[in-house]
């Protein structure tokens, strides 16, 4: 399969992945996706550029590498589907194998996104965790419980799970989500509100905003400005973010601190370490373009 280089390159490393799956899936169609490709076919959150396409192969005695392409066997049984007419691990496999292999808050948003009605999540933390008891093995349990004791289907976005998991590792107060306010006959929801000092906090996600209709996003903003202003009359104090800047972890912890939500325990430096965890992830290399040039996907 090949494509416009130049196109290719220009898309984010999340679109890349996807690009490499579908192209995989097209020259394979009977190969069950598992793992992160299973998660593009799901509309599950993955991040990044995975550097490895997985597929699920019940009957393989050993797992194996071909390329960029992993082939997965397991004692325990994985449910196939068809979704869209692609073969992939069940979306209750697919978030039960990544709960164990991603770093920890890239698994929460995972699994946040399997149960939050607001992000399509279709399932319950309780038949989750009754799919993960049934596996064989202790790999990426601790993990697991890590999870299923934070999970939260009120998230409505994997950067409101990434800065969750950012907010506890810095010691901050835990925030109630979606807290919804009714000022001046209107009803505004927030993504956190941090009770002892009445602070709100927002994620922001820009593409709500529609950029590709400039009149629409002109007025998205305004009526963003607006709600902004009318809490802050109402004496909350604002802290905004992007969700680089949870990865990045000190940023979001600049913006909390100077609209003083406190910090109530001493920082997990070592969990805080684990953003940068990008072993899954292909690195990209220093590249000097050579016209005509596409790439392959064998």
């Amino acid at each position: 399969m090949y494509a416009d280089a130049a196109g290719y390159r220009r898309l984010p490393g999340w679109q890349r992945y996807a690009v490499r799956v579908h192209a995989f899936a097209a020259q394979h169609p009977d190969a069950a996706l598992a793992l992160e490709a299973a998660a593009v076919i799901h509309g599950l959150p993955w991040f990044g550029e995975a550097a490895m396409i997985h597929v699920h192969d019940p009957d393989r005695t050993h797992s194996g590498r071909f390329g960029d392409v992993v082939v997965h066997t397991s004692e325990a049984h994985r449910s196939l589907v068809r979704v869209g007419g692609l073969l992939v691990t069940s979306m209750l496999d697919t978030v039960v194998d990544l709960v164990r292999v991603l770093p920890h808050a890239q698994a929460l948003a995972v699994l946040d996104s399997a149960l939050s009605s607001a992000q399509g999540g279709p399932l319950r933390l309780a038949e989750i965790r009754e799919c993960a008891s049934a596996r064989p093995g202790t790999r990426g349990t601790r993990r697991e419980r890590w999870a299923w004791e934070r999970a939260d289907p009120r998230s409505e976005s994997p950067a409101e799970s990434i800065s969750r998991t950012v907010i506890e590792w810095w010691g901050f107060e835990a925030p109630d989500l979606q807290r919804t306010f009714r000022y001046e006959g209107v009803e505004d929801r927030v993504d956190f509100f941090f009770a002892s000092r009445g602070v709100i906090g927002e994620v922001d996600g820009w593409g709500k905003y529609r950029f590709e209709d400039p009149e629409r996003a002109a007025e998205l903003l305004r009526a963003e400005k607006r709600r902004e202003d009318r809490l802050r009359r109402h004496r909350h104090p604002f802290a905004r973010w992007e969700l680089g800047d949870a990865w990045r972890a000190d940023p979001l912890r600049m913006a909390l601190s100077a609209a003083g939500v406190p910090r109530i325990r001493p920082a997990e430096i070592m969990m805080l370490g684990t953003l940068q965890d990008r072993r899954r992830q292909l690195i990209p290399r220093p590249h000097v373009a050579r016209a005509r040039e596409t790439p392959r996907f064998a």
